[in-house]
């Protein structure tokens, strides 16, 4: 019998949840040093903003697609696919600084091919966890799940900012390459001990990415829920990109590091708390609370130019992602049929980050315009832009609370509600 033969659910679960976390840290430090990288080469909040789009912008465009594969071919070799590959974009950036230096063009190209191959994990490690894990265990999951993905704002930053200080970018580039290894490792293991899901049918492509639209769609509270969740990465994504500029226009490299992964630490606290306890009722209120106070602590860390300050407001904001998270996830996974989990976890992932492309794509040049408008600079630009979103969040989180439809989910009864 083979070791993923031997492992309980939840321990396959685990070891899979380990790859990903270690391939989280290395995405991370990758995405660190480009950054840093990029603004001291161009002073630019919109050049920056560039990059952290053409990272992701593949990944939601490619997600339907990705979902379908998910429920047509066997997860676990996509997920191994996906990552191994994804490595070739960040070898050519290295390649290309190798040879003497990386232009933003090069990078960007090097960020969107990595992106390509990696839009085939998503959907695959989601439906993956449905295939591993019982339904009383998705809520401690989904902790473990946020911790994985806290990892790249937890410890690369902090570790990526000492190991610039005497190092530089092209040393995090080969760390990130490097963890692929275990990834791809990890999940073979787990693909030997657990059943193969695939379609019996073998239906055209096309039509299974319709199911997928359909199920979500015909969802009424699902549907609604995805649609406030893209309002939502919409200021959630101003923050994340504009942060990073607003801390390098007073700081240098290695305190943006260190108050990043200190800043980090909230999501550490709240996942561990989920990992243990979990929620156990009262979704779309937590949902709620979270969000609302997750926008005040964004309105807060834009105010003073203080890495302190910057500090432990950042530490209360990311406290509350975890908690949203858990809810988005539990609502959604706990009102989809097994069956149907890949490819509609490739709708939900495209619909629900829509507003990551609109705050990637305008928030570093709108950074950029309050900047030069005030005569205050990039930093104090981004700080504007990311008040004003928190206070637009904190609208849209309440008015959560007026959703009936979405109310319903907690009870697996969207369905009647019309």
């Amino acid at each position: 019998m083979s070791t993923g033969e031997k492992m309980g659910g939840f321990g396959k679960f685990l070891l899979l949840w380990s790859g990903e976390f270690i391939s989280s840290i290395g995405g991370g430090l990758t995405s660190f040093g480009l950054g840093v990288y990029v603004f001291n080469q161009t002073g630019s909040a919109a050049s920056m903003a560039l990059v952290t789009l053409l990272g992701f912008l593949p990944t939601i465009l490619l997600s339907v697609p990705s979902g379908g594969l998910a429920d047509r071919y066997d997860r676990r070799v996509l997920m191994m696919l996906g990552d191994g590959c994804s490595a070739l974009g960040i070898g050519y950036i290295l390649f290309c600084m190798l040879r003497g230096g990386a232009s933003l063009t090069q990078i960007c190209v090097g960020v969107f091919i990595s992106a390509v191959f990696s839009s085939l994990l998503e959907p695959s490690y989601r439906a993956t966890v449905s295939d591993l894990l019982t339904k009383e265990e998705f809520s401690k999951a989904s902790g473990l799940v946020s911790l994985a993905g806290s990892a790249r704002y937890l410890i690369s930053p902090a570790l990526a900012g000492i190991l610039l200080a005497a190092y530089n970018v092209k040393l995090l580039l080969v760390l990130d390459i490097g963890t692929f290894v275990w990834t791809i490792a990890s999940t073979a293991v787990v693909r030997h001990g657990i059943e193969t899901k695939i379609d019996e049918v073998r239906v055209p492509f096309m039509e299974s990415i319709k199911e997928g639209w359909s199920s979500v769609q015909k969802r009424k509270g699902i549907f609604l829920l995805i649609l406030v969740s893209s309002v939502m990465t919409l200021f959630l994504g101003v923050f994340q990109v504009l942060a990073e500029p607003l801390i390098l226009a007073f700081a240098d490299s290695k305190t943006l590091g260190i108050g990043e992964t200190v800043c980090a630490c909230g999501m550490l606290v709240s996942s561990l708390f989920l990992g243990m306890f979990g929620i156990k009722k009262n979704y779309t209120g937590v949902l709620s609370l979270s969000l609302s106070l997750a926008g005040i602590f964004m309105v807060f860390f834009g105010i003073w130019e203080n890495i302190y300050l910057i500090c432990i407001f950042g530490f209360a904001f990311f406290a509350m992602l975890p908690f949203a998270n858990n809810c988005l996830d539990y609502l959604v996974r706990t009102n989809i049929p097994d069956e149907l989990q890949g490819r509609t976890w490739g709708f939900i992932g495209f619909l629900s980050q829509l507003g990551y492309v609109f705050a990637y794509g305008f928030s570093g040049i709108l950074a950029d315009m309050a900047g030069m408008i005030s005569g205050k600079g990039v930093g104090r630009g981004a700080a504007f832009m990311i008040k004003v979103s928190g206070i637009l969040l904190v609208v849209v989180a309440v008015s959560l609370l007026g959703m009936k439809k979405i109310k319903a989910l907690e009870q697996g009864s969207e369905m009647q509600v019309s």
